[in-house]
């Protein structure tokens, strides 16, 4: 469910209000935990963390004139999505966050290559969000990349 809204304000104000505090909690804990150099607006329907032009001037591959996207956040029809494609580009990050999970969370992680997926907004691991988005530099995401684009071509 794509958002048609332009702006961060834009999107936080659609937000249902049963999932505001929780998803904005979400957001803050991923802002306070960022590494500095990832950018904050929006993307394919959602709010989304990038690379910025000013950093990585080729942006993303699929459309270059794109930021280099690295985490999103989106209210869905059931549940907050958030997207972290470190997670999905390296596996040791993957089998780190799969294992600390059930320490942090008594509900099975509901998961895809890069979405986590929280059906109630008490369910979210805040402390855990934030520990992943700590470790993953921009210069990180930028290497992971360039090595899986080349790869892959």
């Amino acid at each position: 469910m794509q958002s048609k809204a332009l702006t961060v304000t834009d999107y936080l104000n659609e937000i249902p209000e049963e999932r505001k505090d929780g998803f904005n909690k979400l957001r803050d804990t991923i802002l306070k935990n960022i590494p500095e150099g990832f950018q904050e607006g929006m993307g394919y329907g959602m709010m989304g963390y990038s690379v910025p032009h000013s950093i990585y001037p080729s942006g993303y591959h699929c459309n270059p004139k794109d930021p280099l996207p690295f985490a999103g956040l989106a209210s869905q029809k059931n549940f907050i999505a958030f997207y972290h494609m470190g997670i999905y580009a390296n596996p040791e990050l993957l089998n780190w966050f799969t294992a600390e999970f059930p320490k942090h969370s008594k509900k099975k992680l509901d998961m895809g290559k890069s979405c986590i997926r929280f059906k109630k907004p008490e369910d979210i691991p805040f402390e855990l969000i934030g520990e992943l988005m700590q470790k993953v530099t921009v210069q990180d995401w930028i290497t992971t990349y360039e090595m899986a684009f080349k790869k892959s071509k």
